[in-house]
């Protein structure tokens, strides 16, 4: 036994590694690989004309692209109401002039920035091969026109994903440092507790953001609309991990830290960028993505854009769950260990 003694370290060492090499990769699979793969599929665009010469230009133009972009043919004023329900990353905008045929390419500051970079290649593409085309039967065409609705500075388009990060990292902290200090070290904790960390966690962190958003670009709304969607995001972020940490104790730390990592690299990025296997899996669930689409819609003014509301929803119920885990009476936590025989885990009220 006392030979075998040495060994032990060795092998842990050796288990240690294996572990701290699949965790990686599984990290990089979920983040960087979202990056990696990232490429246009059906990604949806618009394109616009009036009845006649150009209708039927613009059914030229929507056979283009293959499976890389879905075109949507339809009028100017309902194109733009598609962009503007952010259920297209641009429009290439047809007309007639005393010029020939003019062509705009109308891109929107309130929509995701990856997905608008995008659809200007895309359109300006269009725009150019279309423009042969009619010149070989002697129309002439104008150069296309870039028109940016609601248009967002850097800051404007950095913002929403931004605070949405520090919102989640305030909520971490707090939740994790409350997890050490308090239960840990078997304080008396109780309601009181945990609701004077949510309350205060998540008005300094609306502060701090809001603070960062004045610093970087000083036009950036700050009304009653916008603080309060920042204030509903921090409590939402705060009590899902003050719940978690309630049932799982510390070992939530495994859950909340590497949602840190996934969300933000996913929901930055417009989900016809991602691989379909991402979308599914990551894009569809997280709540960065809520956060950081409905920001943008009110930070460039388009308060009524749906992703506004779908924010407000997933939102809220998230701070609703969260509290009622965080102030329900008793004791509540998931065992750390099982004796042979007994019980499988499950949460308990003591």
């Amino acid at each position: 036994m006392a030979a075998s003694a040495p060994r032990r370290p060795a092998l842990v060492a050796v288990l240690l590694g294996v572990a701290g090499a699949v965790v990686a990769a599984v990290l990089g699979f979920l983040t960087f690989g979202a990056q990696a793969t990232a490429a246009p599929d059906h990604l949806p665009l618009a394109v616009a004309g009036p009845p006649g010469q150009l209708r039927e230009a613009a059914e030229r133009v929507s056979q283009q692209g293959g499976d890389a972009v879905e075109w949507r043919v339809a009028d100017p004023a309902e194109a733009r109401g598609l962009l503007a329900d952010k259920e297209v990353y641009g429009i290439l905008e047809l007309g007639g002039g005393p010029r020939g045929v003019t062509q705009t390419i109308v891109l929107s500051g309130a929509v995701n920035p990856q997905g608008t970079q995008v659809a200007q290649q895309v359109l300006t593409g269009a725009a150019q091969g279309l423009a042969g085309a009619l010149a070989q039967q002697g129309v002439p065409v104008t150069p296309p026109r870039l028109e940016t609705v609601h248009p967002a500075s850097v800051a404007g388009r950095t913002a929403p994903l931004a605070a949405s990060a520090l919102l989640w990292i305030a909520g971490l902290v707090a939740a994790m440092g409350y997890g050490f200090l308090v239960v840990r070290q078997g304080m008396r904790r109780g309601p009181l507790s945990r609701v004077a960390l949510l309350a205060t966690v998540s008005v300094v962190a609306t502060a701090v953001v809001a603070g960062f958003f004045t610093l970087w670009d000083n036009s950036l709304p700050l009304g009653a609309d916008v603080l309060g969607f920042v204030l509903l995001t921090a409590v939402a972020f705060a009590s899902v991990q003050g719940a978690l940490l309630r049932i799982m104790r510390l070992r939530a730390a495994a859950i909340l830290g590497p949602l840190y990592l996934i969300a933000p690299a996913v929901a930055g990025q417009a989900p016809e960028m991602l691989d379909p296997a991402y979308r599914a899996l990551l894009w569809s669930w997280t709540p960065f993505r809520f956060s950081t689409e409905g920001l943008r819609s009110l930070l460039q003014g388009t308060t009524d854009a749906p992703d506004v509301r779908s924010g407000l929803i997933v939102l809220g119920g998230m701070a609703v769950v969260g509290l009622v885990i965080m102030l329900w009476p008793g004791r509540m936590t998931i065992e750390p260990s099982v004796p042979a025989g007994s019980r499988t885990p499950e949460l308990v009220d003591a």
